[in-house]
């Protein structure tokens, strides 16, 4: 990886989320007083719905990351149902969609955003970008992803998990044991073998940095990276590059039998292969995982509040959250939803995924990027 390009990279990091820390303080001094916020979380009820159909049409803009991949035309039932079409705009990565949101607080450039996560969820909140919607899908909602939010600013769409994933044939043809644990990745027995996402950069790549610090301690995590870093792992900068050109086990064909990647990756190599394999070339190890949870919101400021409700509630609905497992492989949030069969034969749900508190990672993201810097990359 070039060095001083990451160098760079993280300090413009540092400069935006500053300027969106500044930009949400302006914000809050000019916010609506309670009355307003009450109007906000109430649920539209059906003449909402009705009065969407008769006034004038409207089209809301839906902004997300650039692997926003739903299957076509899935907002059309939304927009027979309603009257209200849908654009989708991509925007790159969570990380820049949350920082252009900061920066445009109460003047959005949409009106509902998709794939603010828990690992950037305080950083979005503490800019004010959001409108408070309790969805009337609540209650079908993952109860856990919902205590991470108890004022319904934002509404959790999806969850998963990042893990290492190794290439099954890879261990096996040499009769070796693939690596369960983080610690393991720092035997001898797997030097050069690890290709990590980074987390500058990368969404994955920060959940996993993340899970070594859940798992090594504030304290111990720098150590770990240290030796990580000695044990020839290689830290490229982003999951496409990792996955699809670094890895051995997918289609890239790379020389790294190890990769951070998802829990949902070996069902995705077993649907797209084509002739299908009968195992998954590619498996998870367990205790690796860190669990993400993804959350859409109504930008605060939208000229479209009731009809951006309303998305919100279609994008918790059965349909849409079904429409999740095999375009984005990811959990749906509402537990009512139904898992297609492939998807749970191959995919792993961790029993207990390591885990920090939103808060604890914005009051110390940007001291654990630097150091991730020193350490690793210079």
């Amino acid at each position: 990886m070039n060095i001083t390009k990451t160098e760079k990279v993280t300090k413009l990091f540092a400069i935006v989320f500053a300027a969106s820390l500044l930009a949400g303080a302006c914000s809050n001094s000019q916010s609506t007083n309670s009355d307003d916020a009450s109007d906000q979380t109430e649920t539209p009820t059906d003449d909402s719905t009705t009065e969407s159909n008769t006034s004038e049409k409207v089209t809301l803009t839906l902004l997300a990351y650039d692997s926003f991949t739903p299957s076509p035309n899935i907002f059309d039932d939304f927009t027979t149902q309603t009257g209200i079409a849908v654009e989708v705009i991509l925007g790159g990565d969570a990380g820049e969609l949350v920082t252009k949101a900061g920066l445009t607080s109460g003047n959005p450039e949409a009106d509902v955003l998709w794939g603010v996560d828990n690992t950037m969820l305080s950083r979005a909140l503490s800019t004010d970008i959001f409108t408070s919607y309790a969805t009337k899908n609540l209650a079908d909602l993952d109860e856990s992803a919902r205590k991470l939010l108890p004022n319904n600013e934002a509404t959790p769409v999806d969850t998963g998990d990042v893990c290492i994933n190794y290439d099954v044939n890879w261990f096996k043809q040499r009769n070796l044991a693939p690596p369960l644990t983080l610690r393991a990745l720092t035997s001898s027995n797997y030097a050069n073998l690890l290709v990590v996402p980074s987390p500058v950069n990368s969404s994955p790549g920060l959940a996993f940095m993340l899970a070594t610090i859940a798992e090594f301690g504030q304290d111990g995590w720098d150590e770990y990276w240290k030796s990580l870093k000695q044990n020839g792992a290689l830290i490229v900068s982003d999951w496409t590059t990792a996955y699809y050109t670094e890895f051995s086990g997918s289609s890239g064909k790379g020389d790294r039998p190890i990769v951070v990647s998802y829990g949902s990756s070996p069902p995705a190599e077993m649907i797209f292969a084509n002739p299908r394999p009968a195992t998954a070339p590619t498996a998870v190890a367990a205790l690796t995982c860190f669990r993400q949870v993804e959350f859409a919101g109504i930008l605060r400021g939208t000229k479209h509040e009731r009809e951006a409700q309303l998305l919100i509630d279609y994008l918790t609905d059965i349909k849409f959250q079904e429409d999740l497992t095999l375009t984005l492989f990811v959990y749906p949030a509402n537990t009512k939803a139904k898992l297609p069969d492939d998807f749970v034969k191959y995919s792993l749900r961790p029993e207990s995924p390591l885990q920090l508190d939103p808060d604890l990672i914005s009051r110390n993201l940007l001291f654990w990027l630097d150091e991730f810097t020193n350490i690793v990359l210079r």
